[in-house]
Parts: structure tokens; C-alpha cells; sequence
């Protein structure tokens, strides 16, 4: 039986600092599970429905399961509407991350809303960008929320957490590689010559890119405006981005 100490330790995984302190995470809803049983993350506990249980029981056959009420699926999460599953699931280690040849990694300097965090990582994994690297003072990946926006995507991106200028110090050791920054009044996204390989910064939603991030960037690029809005949002500009730079592929 689901108790209520399980219950209560469930919720307090929507708060970071008990996901740090038990180094676990919640991943709620059908498809966002769905993409969990098939990636290579380690599952501690699902809560589901008995519905979702058997149409999913040939992978469940390893994993802790306790089949529970739609209404206690509700009160252990953070989603309003719930129907099928919650699973308690193990973080990954912090690993570095670095470009391979031929290959592009994200970079993103203090991405505050988690809804555009699990947005970027879904648009990333659209695009094939399989690395992304977050500066210390961007919201945590496995927030609640960045989970459940990034629609299972969370699951095939790899993430590193990092000062942004030591990274690209690091980096910077072995060789000098193409760090590219998105700026106001730079060169036309549409027109830029991409390199084979490198890494694209994108800032902050309201300020951009710091200028301790600044120093590092070695091309800067424009998505042009044709009408009046001030600004797009960073998901958005991400998107556009990864299109321009695909289209040279």
C-alpha cells in the first residue's frame, strides 16, 4: 500500500532542495513516462493507474510499482490532472560534456523559466542536439516543470551544469573551437556561415548574454527583426537558430 510517508516524500521532490538531498526527481504523466521506460534512467518507484499499468506491464517487470487512485496520483505531484503515472527516478551524475567532431552543443547562460528550459531541450532534441551545457545560475533540469515541458525529451539530452567561463576555458585548452553568441544588431542568422562544429549560446530572457559570457564568444549572429516586437522568446530563438544551422547540413 502507497503510505503516507511515501506520499509525503514523493512531494518533497518538487522542491529542489530535497531533490538534491535524495538526488531524485519526479517525472509525471503518460508520455513523459513512457519516454522514461525506454531511456536509461534508474526508477526507484512508479505510482499508476491500474489502467496504465496494463498497458505498459511488459516494461514494468523490473521496476517498483504501486498501483494507486488518479486522485492520490494528484496529490503526490504537481500536475492538476493525472491520469495514468509518477515516477520517483535517480538523477544523473553531473558528467563534462564537450563538442565531438561534426557535432554542436547548446550553451545556455542563466535561462531562468523552467517552461523555456524544457521547451529548449524538446526543440534541442527535435533538432538532434543530443548536449547542453547550463550555467550554475540556470533553473535546475529536473524541476517539475522542465520535465513536463520538455515532453520526454529530458530523456536524450545529456546536461551539464557549469560556470559558463571556466567551461569554455576548459575548453579552450586543447583547441580553440567556435563559441557563437545571439546578439542584437550581429550578423543575419539567414547569411551566417556555420563551422562544422562549436558550440551556440543563448542568454538570458530578459538580459541576454552576460558580459562575463561575452568575452568567450568568438561569432555573434542576429536573428533579424522585419516587424515591431522587442524581443522573441529564447525557446523560439533557439528554434530558429538550430533550423538556420541545419539548413547548412
Amino acid at each position: 500500500m502507497f503510505s503516507k510517508q511515501q506520499q509525503k516524500y514523493v512531494q518533497s521532490l518538487q522542491i529542489k532542495k530535497y531533490r538534491q538531498e535524495h538526488q531524485r526527481f519526479l517525472v509525471e504523466g503518460a508520455k513523459s513516462v513512457v519516454e522514461l521506460l525506454n531511456a536509461d534512467f534508474e526508477i526507484e518507484l512508479l505510482l499508476c493507474t491500474e489502467r496504465f499499468f496494463l498497458e505498459n506491464e511488459k516494461k514494468l517487470k523490473k521496476i517498483s510499482v504501486e498501483q494507486i487512485s488518479q486522485s492520490e496520483l494528484e496529490k503526490s505531484g504537481t500536475l492538476q490532472s493525472n491520469d495514468a503515472a509518477l515516477a520517483v527516478v535517480k538523477m544523473r551524475e553531473n558528467k563534462f560534456l564537450v563538442a565531438d567532431e561534426n557535432e554542436f552543443v547548446l550553451i545556455l547562460d542563466d535561462i531562468r523559466d523552467p517552461g523555456n528550459l524544457g521547451t529548449i531541450l524538446r526543440i534541442a532534441d527535435w533538432y538532434g542536439i543530443k548536449k547542453v551545457i547550463c550555467s550554475e545560475n540556470t533553473v535546475d533540469f529536473y524541476n517539475p516543470k522542465v520535465i513536463s515541458a520538455s515532453m520526454g525529451s529530458f530523456s536524450r539530452i545529456d546536461v551539464y551544469y557549469s560556470i559558463i567561463s571556466e567551461y569554455i576555458e576548459n575548453i579552450n585548452k586543447n583547441v580553440n573551437i567556435e563559441i557563437i553568441g545571439t546578439f542584437l544588431n550581429s550578423e543575419n542568422v539567414h547569411r551566417f556561415e556555420f563551422p562544422t562544429n562549436g558550440y551556440i549560446v543563448l542568454g538570458n530572457e530578459s538580459k541576454g548574454i552576460s558580459a562575463e559570457v561575452e568575452k568567450f564568444i568568438t561569432k555573434k549572429i542576429t536573428i533579424p527583426r522585419f516587424g515591431h516586437a522587442e524581443s522573441l522568446n529564447v525557446g523560439i530563438a533557439t528554434a530558429v537558430v538550430l533550423d538556420n544551422l541545419k539548413r547548412r547540413e
